[in-house]
């Protein structure tokens, strides 16, 4: 098994991974082309069929675990791979765990961590909301230890959701220390139950696609819709108070062409936002630079819109 992320430029290669995308183009000149997405446990590999209508490419589909033969290049200061020949390979011709990425985290202590701070929040019905879910629901547990946070942005590996959440979590902590105007059992239960809707916007492992309620709804809804189940279980909820808190649910991406339907107008909406968004961003850059070395430039980068490169001596 050749790992996505031990490849290196000039190489062929003959070998099985996970077709995550396809996509059919054309060059300008008018020739059609695919662009496949290949996923194994440490990556995610762009793939060029520069004649899709080759003989040694057999039929094949997303989702499907392929065998590829191709040379690994350089473009942009990414690789990719220019394929040649495409087998589709049947099961007990690859281990799925070698295609499934994961955290290189350990999900129980971040769990434990996890629920310990929700045993630090001193509002009960606070507490219960996030018990309701967290402690008492093992269906959603299960879920939320082994889901994503993303399909290929951030964190799109099992346990992401878990690893991002927590870190956001820890970001407001900062916040709190900082600025006395928080509300610490507010930002605390938002900043936790902010990607609850992504255990129903996105498949499990291998697909971790979006799922119809998720192109549907979004998360943000889903997770909007989530808080008022477990506001209604508890007696007596404070109207206002669920009302604060879906309101940094709904506004956590900042911005209406985010995907937020309201921006923050709450201290504890902009504190969430501005730890998302720094949690998010930091990850991605982190994922950008993985397996690179030097300090050479990265090229454009659409998400940050600007080249890119790793700091000297880091």
């Amino acid at each position: 098994m050749r790992y996505i992320s031990g490849l290196h430029e000039g190489e062929t290669i003959r070998n099985v991974y996970l077709c995550k995308g396809k996509r059919s183009a054309e060059t300008r000149n008018g020739k059609p082309y695919d662009n496949l997405l290949l996923q194994d446990k440490t990556g995610i590999l762009d793939g060029k069929v520069w004649d899709p209508n080759s003989q040694g490419i057999a039929d094949y589909d997303e989702k499907d675990f392929i065998e590829v033969y191709g040379d690994v290049i350089s473009y942009n200061g990414n690789l990719q791979i220019n394929i040649k020949q495409i087998r589709k390979v049947e099961e007990g011709e690859y281990n799925p765990a070698d295609y499934m990425p994961t955290t290189e985290k350990n999900v129980e202590t971040m769990y434990e961590e996890l629920t310990a701070y929700i045993r630090q929040i001193s509002k009960p019905c606070l507490r219960q909301l996030l018990e309701y879910y967290f402690v008492n629901d093992s269906a959603f547990i299960k879920k939320f230890k082994g889901h994503s946070a993303a399909k290929t942005v951030h964190h799109g590996f099992a346990g992401g959701l878990l690893e991002h959440t927590l870190s956001v979590l820890h970001l407001c902590e900062y916040f709190v220390g900082a600025y006395p105007i928080l509300n610490r059992d507010l930002l605390f239960t938002a900043a936790i139950c902010h990607d609850i809707g992504k255990t129903k916007e996105l498949s499990d492992f291998p697909d971790n696609d979006y799922t119809d309620e998720g192109q549907l709804i979004g998360h943000i809804v889903i997770g909007v819709e989530m808080i008022n189940e477990a506001i209604r279980s508890i007696p007596d909820f404070p109207e206002r108070l669920a009302n604060e808190l879906k309101h940094c649910i709904i506004a956590h991406h900042g911005e209406l062409e985010y995907g937020s339907p309201k921006k923050p107008a709450l201290a504890e909406a902009l504190a969430l936002n501005l730890a998302d968004n720094a949690d998010a961003k930091m990850q991605t850059l982190t994922e950008v630079f993985k397996g690179k070395s030097g300090y050479e430039w990265l090229g454009y980068n659409r998400l940050f819109e600007s080249n890119l490169r790793r700091t000297a001596g880091a």
